[in-house]
């Protein structure tokens, strides 16, 4: 399609990154959606493909699709047109795209991982640039598209203490002074007291300080425990263990199974990650939208730098419940077709968009800019020029712009990303 120059709704052609964590091939949503977007991709089947970028990162901007802007930066076009992003975005952001909207697909855990608060950043980037190379928050969340594992906040403290209880291997990476002390505070009525949360801090990082050669033997020793048990008398949480081992040998991360809650989110679920709450991905498809950072503090199932002292001392050690971890979404009240994931920041939310039956649809004009990724369906699109939207496609609206839509399929699901300050 062909665009003016003063076109402020454009098709854009995304970056993707492709870490060992991936999916392979056409078993990748990432790869399958670039290949729905990007006729020229050519999908390898023996490669991982993890993230699909959508906006300014400078390490995989996205790119104008076709028209007279083709080929150029979308950060360009927004550095020419600071007013495309909104009024308040404008003013709070200094004229930047304060979110990175992204698809992963996770065949392999990420890193035990946690991000910094704002005013942490500030002081881990004056303090350590070469670690921490910016100075922003990086709030996160991650909406399923299929069933999606994670590793989210620390699990109920009676449920680690009953694991200290039964698994010798678990206590004697912790130390043993350690599990006694929360073991015997746990007891006395201190579930979820401040003296129970430290002493689970003891414990985890007791944990993650523990001497290599110890954990590896403990580790060992546990696995061929469990590889002895039938399958069917084999817990969740020990299964999960065995996969991470055999994905990460010898990590202590690996014991993270009897610390963290596992949350199993189902499509259209979703989990917030605020800052100082620990977690890890695991397995599955998801969306995600974070504000623009790069400032991540591991301490486990990775080869990347890990900053165990950093991470032990920030983390939050308020225990609950898994079910506590999905974060609630809302039907938008001025439109059945909308639901609403509003986190507290002011950064970033997303709508689905879930459009059924072949009927004329208006994404409504907000005073931010967005960015908008079919996931399913086919639908005319109505702006200075007529274009199609199928799966893959990837929209950038300016601030204030709508777009009028004529669906061509019984359904058109479609997330939009953007910045909740109007």
């Amino acid at each position: 399609m062909t665009w003016s120059r003063m076109s402020e709704i454009f098709e854009l052609r995304c970056a993707m990154q492709e870490y060992q964590w991936g999916r392979l091939g056409s078993d990748s949503e990432v790869a399958q959606l670039n290949q729905c977007n990007d006729p020229s991709f050519k999908l390898e089947p023996s490669q991982t493909y993890a993230e699909l970028w959508m906006g300014t990162h400078p390490r995989g901007p996205s790119i104008i699709k076709s028209g007279p802007l083709e080929d150029r930066p979308l950060l360009d076009w927004i550095n020419e047109n600071p007013q495309s992003l909104g009024t308040k975005v404008q003013e709070k952001f200094h004229n930047k795209l304060p979110f990175l909207f992204k698809v992963l697909s996770v065949n392999k855990s990420l890193s035990i991982q946690t991000h910094p608060s704002k005013e942490h950043a500030e002081k881990l980037f004056k303090e350590r640039p070469d670690k921490y190379p910016d100075d922003n928050h990086k709030p996160e969340m991650a909406l399923a598209l299929t069933p999606f594992e994670g590793f989210c906040g620390f699990r109920p403290i009676n449920e680690t203490v009953r694991f200290l209880q039964d698994i010798p291997e678990l206590n004697a990476v912790v130390g043993a002074d350690n599990a006694k002390t929360l073991i015997d505070t746990f007891n006395a009525g201190g579930d979820v007291s401040k003296t129970c949360q430290s002493a689970l801090k003891s414990c985890f990082t007791g944990l993650m300080t523990q001497d290599a050669e110890i954990i590896a033997s403990q580790l060992s020793s546990l696995v061929e425990r469990f590889k002895k048990v039938e399958s069917s008398d084999v817990s969740l949480e020990h299964s999960l263990l065995l996969r991470l081992h055999s994905q990460f040998p010898g990590d202590g991360g690996c014991f993270g199974v009897y610390f963290f809650n596992r949350v199993l989110l189902q499509p259209g679920q979703a989990m917030f990650l605020g800052p100082n709450e620990p977690h890890a991905y695991l397995l599955g498809n998801c969306i995600e939208c974070m504000a623009c950072s790069d400032n991540v503090v591991r301490a486990g199932l990775t080869p990347k730098f890990k900053d165990v002292p950093t991470l032990c001392e920030m983390l939050n050690y308020d225990p609950a419940p898994p079910t506590s971890k999905i974060f609630p979404s809302t039907i938008d009240t001025k439109d059945e077709f909308v639901t609403k994931y509003t986190p507290p920041v002011p950064d970033f939310a997303v709508d689905k968009i879930e459009v059924v039956g072949k009927v004329d649809y208006t994404i409504t004009a907000f005073d931010s800019a967005s960015i908008l990724l079919v996931i399913e369906g086919d639908a005319d699109a109505k702006y200075k020029q007529p274009f199609k939207i199928h799966r893959g496609s990837v929209i950038f609206i300016s601030a204030n712009q709508s777009l009028s839509l004529t669906c061509q399929s019984d359904k058109l699901l479609i997330f939009r990303a953007y910045c909740p300050l109007f």
